[in-house]
C-alpha cells in the first residue's frame, strides 16, 4: 500500500488515500465520487485519470473505463513537460488496460517512459513485466540486459538468461541461443561470481541442454558448488550428470551413496542400478524419471562375467540397506531384491521360484497397504500362469495365518483380491463362484465397518475399495450375461457407500459412467457435480462427463460446463504471466520455465480447442430453429473461419492431451470406447476390440447434408421431380435421416431395461444433422419468399421456383414425419407407469433361487440387519438406518425420464417450428 500512499502524478498522499481505501472496501460508488472531487482539481492528471478508469472498470463500465484511459493515456504521452510520469501511475493504467485485454496500449505507455527516463530501474521492471504478460521473449531478453548494464546485479543477468532459454524452448529460437546465455553467465561469473542457488541450477541446467556435462560436473564440483546447500540434492545431480556422460562406475557411486543417506528411494535405486548395468535406455528417460518407466529399461550390453558381478555388487549392497536400521517401513531395499531378481531372468540367469518367495516376504511385510497391488504389477509379468498360480495359493494361505490386527488382516485380505484380478484367472472361474466373490467384497466391507467408527466424515473407510472392486466384478458379470440386474447392483452398492461416507470420489465416478450408460444422465451429472471439480481438474478430469453431455438434450447444464471450463482457462492465460513474474521477483527460475511451459501445454490442449469449438455449436443447435439468431451466432464466429484460425495458431506444436485417464473405469478407457455396447470378448479386462458407438453414422450424415448445401449454390442441385418424388439429393438426405432413426427404433428396447447408445445416437441425430437440414431449408424458403416482397409471376423463374417450394415441402413433411416417429417412442417411454418401470428393475435382483444376479444385494441386505447392532458409531449408524435400497431404481427411473422429457421438448419444438416454415410456401 505504501507505493500506493506516496506522491504520485504531483498528488499529495492525503489526496489519494481516501479513493484506494473505498476502491479495498469494495465502495466503488463512494470512490467515484472521491474520483470526481480530485478531478476536478487535476483534472489532465494521468494518475487521477487512472483510477477513475480503474473504479469504472470494477463497477462493470467497461467501456466507460477504457475511454478514460485512453485519455489518461495520450496525456501521458503528450510530452508535455508538466507531466509527471512514475511507476505508480503506469501501474494503475496497466491494470485497467489489462483487465480490459488491452495489454498492448499499457506496454505502449511503460515504453514510452522508458524512453524518455532510460535509466529509471523502476519504470523498466515495469516493461519487463509487460513483456512477460505478453510472452514477448526476445524484448524481455532485451530489457533484462539493459537493467543488468545498469544496475550489474545477477537477478537482471538471470532474468535475461531465462528470457533466452524461453526463447528456445517454448518459441522458435534455435538453439545457438544457449550459447549466448552461456557466454553472458561466464562473464559475470568472472567479474562476481554467483551468489545464489537458483542461478547455480540455471547454469547446470542451461550446460546439460547443451550436452556440455563434463563443464557441468566442473562447476558442480568447484566453488560455485557449494551453493547447493543440500548433500543428497547435489548427489542426485551429480549421478544424473555422470550417467548423462556415460560414465556409468562413478555415477553409480553417487547414487548409492544417495541411497545410503535415503535408503527407500526407489527411484535413485533404478538410476543405481541401470548405470551399474550400464543400460543405455535409462538414458532416454532421465528427464522424466518415472519409476515405472525407469524399471523398463533393460538395454544391457555387459558380457556375462562383468554382468554377474555388477548384480552380485548389487545384491551386497542391498543386503546392507536392509540391515540400516533393520527399519520394516523401508519398501525400497525389498523391492530392491524383486528388481534384480527380474533383471536376471530378462537375460535369463534368473530364478522365478526366488520371485515367488521374495514377493511372499514383501507380502508379509507390506501386503496390508494400498500400493501393494501397483508396487509389485511389474515383477508379476515375468512370471507364467503356473508360477502366477502359486503365489496366489502361497498369498492365500499366508492369508489364513496373517496378523490378528484388524486392520492389517483387511488391508492383506484386499492386496490378494486386487492380486487375484491382475493375473486375470478371476473370470476363468465360474459365474457363481464370480457372483460369490462379489458377496465376499460386499459383506467383507459390512463386517469392517466398526473400524471406521471413529474416523472423522472426511477421512478414508478401512476397505474402502472393496465396493469399487465388487462393482468391477459386477460390471463384467453384466456385460457377459447382459442380466440388468448386476448393473442395478453395482450402482446399488456405490450408492450404498456414498450413503455410509459422501466424499469417496472414485464410488462418484464409477457412478458417473454407470448413470450415463443407463441412460440416467441427469443423475450422472449430479454425481460430477458434487466432486466439486475446480480449477486444473476441469482440464484434467471433465472428460468423464463432458462427451455425453455433448450427445444430451441437456443444454443448459452443458452450457454451463462448457463456460466454465473455458472461463478457467481463460483466467489462467491471464494470471498464469503474474506467477511468472512473481517468479522472476523472488528469484525462483525454475518456477518461470515450468509456468509457461505448462501455460503452453494448456493452449495446446485437445479439449480446450473442442470447448470453444463446441460452445459456439451448442448455441447453434438451441437457435437452429430460428435463422436469423443462428446467422447472428455464425457471423460471431467468422462463419466457421474463427476455428480454422484456432487450428492454425497450434498446427506449429501438437495438441497436448491432458485428461487424466487412468482414473477411467476399465469398461470405458476412452472417450470414444464403452466395451459394455459390444459383446463380450473373453476373460481379460483389457479387450482388445474397440467398441465405438455411431458417431460416425452422423458424421456421414453431416457429410451428406453439408454436400447437398453446397451443391445448392454450386447450382448443381437435383431437385425432386413432381413425376418422380424418390430422386435428386434431397430425397437422398430425407430418406438418410428417416433410415437410421426407424433402424434404432426398431431395434431399441425400453430404455427403462435397455441401457446403451439409442438415445444419445436419435439425441445427435436430431441435434445436429436434422437441425442442420433444418437450416438450410429456412435459407431457401426465406430467398423464396423475400419478406415484404410479392411473388413475381410468370417465365423459367416461376416453374424453377415451383419446383424448388415443391422440394422444400417434400423435405419438411418428411423431416416431420422422421421428428413424429422419435416422439411417438419418447412417449411410449414416459407414458409407462412408474411402478411397472421399477418392477422391470427392481425384479431383477429379487428371487431368482441363487441362480443369476441377486446375491450381492441379498448381502447387503443380511449385512445390514446384522451391523445395526453392531458398535458403528453414531455417524455410519444412522446412515444405515437412512439407507432404502428401493430409492435407487426409482432415482434411475427419474433421472430417465428427466433426460426423456427435455428430449421429447426439442423434438416438439422443431415440429412446431418446421410446420410453421411450411405455412410460408
Amino acid at each position: 500500500m505504501a507505493s500506493k500512499l506516496g506522491l504520485a502524478g504531483g498528488i499529495a498522499e492525503r489526496r489519494v488515500r481516501p479513493i484506494w481505501d473505498a476502491i479495498d472496501s469494495r465502495q466503488f460508488k463512494n470512490a467515484l465520487k472521491l474520483s470526481a472531487s480530485l478531478l476536478s482539481k487535476y483534472p489532465n492528471s494521468p494518475y487521477a485519470l487512472a483510477l477513475k478508469a480503474l473504479i469504472l472498470e470494477r463497477m462493470g463500465k467497461n467501456e466507460e473505463a477504457l475511454s478514460v484511459c485512453l485519455n489518461a493515456k495520450g496525456i501521458l504521452l503528450s510530452n508535455d513537460s508538466s507531466n509527471v510520469i512514475d511507476d505508480l501511475t503506469l501501474s494503475t493504467l496497466q491494470i485497467v488496460f489489462q483487465r480490459l485485454d488491452h495489454l498492448d496500449m499499457a506496454t505502449s505507455c511503460y515504453e514510452f517512459a522508458c524512453g524518455k527516463y532510460p535509466n529509471d530501474l523502476e519504470l523498466m521492471m515495469g516493461l519487463f513485466n509487460c513483456y512477460v504478460r505478453e510472452y514477448s521473449f526476445v524484448k524481455q531478453q532485451q530489457i533484462a540486459i539493459k537493467m543488468y548494464k545498469i544496475a550489474g546485479e545477477e537477478r537482471f543477468l538471470m532474468w535475461a538468461v531465462c528470457s533466452i532459454q524461453l526463447q528456445v524452448c517454448c518459441s522458435d529460437g534455435g538453439e545457438k541461443l544457449f550459447h549466448l546465455a552461456e557466454g553472458l553467465l561466464k562473464k559475470h561469473i568472472a567479474s562476481h561470481s554467483l551468489h545464489e542457488p537458483e542461478a547455480l541450477s540455471v547454469y547446470i541446467t542451461l550446460l546439460e541442454q547443451q550436452s556440455k556435462y563434463e563443464n557441468a560436473l566442473e562447476i558442480l564440483s568447484g566453488p560455485l558448488g557449494s551453493l547447493m546447500m543440500i548433500e543428497v540434492d547435489k548427489l542426485r545431480l551429480q549421478g544424473k550428470l555422470l550417467a548423462k556422460a556415460r560414465d556409468y562406475v562413478p555415477a553409480a557411486v553417487c547414487f548409492q551413496k544417495v541411497l545410503e543417506l535415503c535408503p527407500d528411494d526407489w527411484e535413485c535405486f533404478l538410476q543405481y542400478l541401470g548405470c551399474l548395468l550400464e543400460d543405455e535406455s535409462m538414458l532416454t528417460n532421465m528427464t522424466d524419471p518415472n519409476p515405472f518407466i525407469l524399471a523398463k529399461c533393460n538395454n544391457i550390453q555387459l558380457e556375462a562375467e562383468v554382468f554377474d558381478s555388477r548384480m552380485s555388487i548389487a545384491v551386497n549392497f542391498v543386503q546392507k540397506l536392509t540391515a540400516v536400521g533393520n527399519n520394516n517401513s523401508f519398501r525400497c531395499p525389498y523391492l530392491a531384491n524383486l528388481e534384480i531378481e527380474r533383471r536376471k531372468i530378462l537375460c535369463g540367469k534368473g530364478d522365478t521360484d526366488k520371485i515367488v518367495e521374495d514377493l511372499m516376504q514383501y507380502f508379509i511385510r507390506f501386503g496390508h497397504l494400498g500400493c501393494f497391488t501397483s508396487d509389485i504389477e511389474l515383477f508379476l509379468q515375468v512370471l507364467d500362469d503356473k508360477k502366477k498360480s502359486v503365489l496366489l495359493k502361497t498369498l492365500e494361505k499366508e492369508l489364513e495365518l496373517s496378523s490378528s490386527v484388524p486392520t492389517k488382516a483387511l488391508g492383506q485380505s484386499i492386496s490378494v483380491l486386487k492380486i487375484q484380478n491382475l493375473i486375470g484367472n478371476m473370470f476363468t472361474l465360474p459365474v457363481n463362484e464370480v457372483e460369490d466373490l462379489a458377496v465376499r467384497m460386499t459383506q467383507m466391507f459390512c463386517q469392517n465397518l466398526p473400524l471406521s467408527k471413529e474416523l472423522d466424515a472426511q477421512d478414508s473407510m478401512y476397505g474402502e475399495e472393496l465396493l469399487s472392486m465388487a462393482c468391477d466384478v459386477l460390471v463384467q458379470l453384466f456385460w457377459l450375461s447382459r442380466n440388468l440386474g448386476y448393473l442395478l447392483e453395482s450402482i446399488m452398492i456405490l450408492e450404498f457407500g456414498l450413503t455410509i461416507r459422501r466424499y469417496v470420489w472414485h464410488y462418484k465416478l464409477l457412478l458417473v459412467h454407470l448413470y450415463s450408460y443407463w441412460n440416467s444422465l441427469p443423475l450422472a451429472y449430479e454425481r460430477y457435480k458434487s466432486l466439486d471439480v475446480k480449477n486444473i481438474l476441469l482440464e484434467t478430469i471433465s472428460h468423464h462427463i463432458l462427451p455425453q453431455m455433448l450427445a444430451s438434450p441437456m443444454w443448459s447444464d452443458l452450457n454451463y460446463l462448457l463456460t466454465e471450463y473455458v472461463k478457467f482457462m481463460d483466467d489462467h492465460f491471464r494470471e498464469s504471466a503474474d506467477l511468472t513474474f512473481l517468479a522472476y521477483r523472488h528469484r525462483n527460475y525454475s518456477k518461470v520455465i515450468e509456468f509457461v511451459q505448462f501455460k503452453e501445454r494448456l493452449q495446446r490442449s485437445k479439449q480446450y480447442l473442442m470447448a470453444k469449438i463446441e460452445v459456439a455449436i451448442l448455441q447453434l443447435k438451441q437457435n437452429s430453429n430460428h435463422i436469423d439468431e443462428a446467422e447472428s451466432i455464425l457471423e460471431s464466429s467468422k462463419f466457421g473461419t474463427h476455428f480454422l484460425e484456432l487450428s492454425n495458431e497450434i498446427r506449429i506444436k501438437p495438441l497436448a492431451f491432458n485428461e487424466d485417464l487412468k482414473l477411467r473405469p476399465w469398461w470405458t478407457p476412452t472417450n470414444d470406447k464403452n466395451y459394455l455396447l459390444g459383446a463380450f470378448e473373453g476373460v481379460s479386462q483389457c479387450p482388445t476390440a474397440n467398441m465405438k458407438p455411431s458417431s460416425d453414422i452422423i458424421d456421414w450424415i453431416n457429410f451428406c447434408i453439408f454436400f447437398n448445401a453446397w451443391n445448392l449454390i454450386s447450382h448443381e442441385i437435383m431437385l425432386s421431380d413432381r413425376s418422380d418424388p424418390t430422386s435428386g439429393t434431397w430425397h437422398i438426405v430425407n430418406s438418410l435421416l428417416r433410415k437410421f432413426t426407424i433402424e434404432k427404433i426398431n431395434s431399441a428396447g425400453p430404455v427403462v431395461s435397455s441401457p446403451g447408445a439409442t438415445l444419445p445416437f436419435l439425441v445427435q441425430l436430431i441435434t445436429e444433422p436434422l437441425s442442420w437440414h433444418g437450416l438450410i431449408i429456412q435459407s431457401c424458403v426465406r430467398s423464396l419468399v423475400p419478406s415484404g416482397k410479392k411473388k413475381k409471376k410468370g417465365g423459367s423463374t416461376e416453374q424453377s421456383n415451383l419446383q424448388i417450394s415443391y422440394t422444400l415441402q417434400n423435405s419438411i413433411r418428411s423431416l416431420c414425419d422422421t421428428i413424429q416417429i422419435i416422439v411417438k417412442w419418447l412417449k411410449e417411454q414416459l407414458d409407462k407407469p412408474e411402478d411397472e418401470s421399477f418392477e422391470a428393475i427392481f425384479s431383477t435382483i429379487q428371487d431368482h433361487n441363487d441362480n443369476g444376479p441377486g446375491k450381492v444385494f441379498q448381502a447387503l441386505e443380511s449385512s445390514l440387519s446384522l451391523m445395526k447392532d453392531a458398535d458403528l458409531g453414531d455417524r455410519i449408524l444412522e446412515s444405515l438406518n437412512s439407507w432404502i435400497a428401493a430409492d435407487i431404481p426409482r432415482k434411475i427411473i427419474s433421472g430417465q425420464h428427466g433426460l426423456l422429457s427435455e428430449f421429447l421438448r426439442i423434438c416438439e419444438l422443431k415440429i412446431k417450428s418446421l410446420q410453421e416454415l411450411s405455412m410460408n410456401l
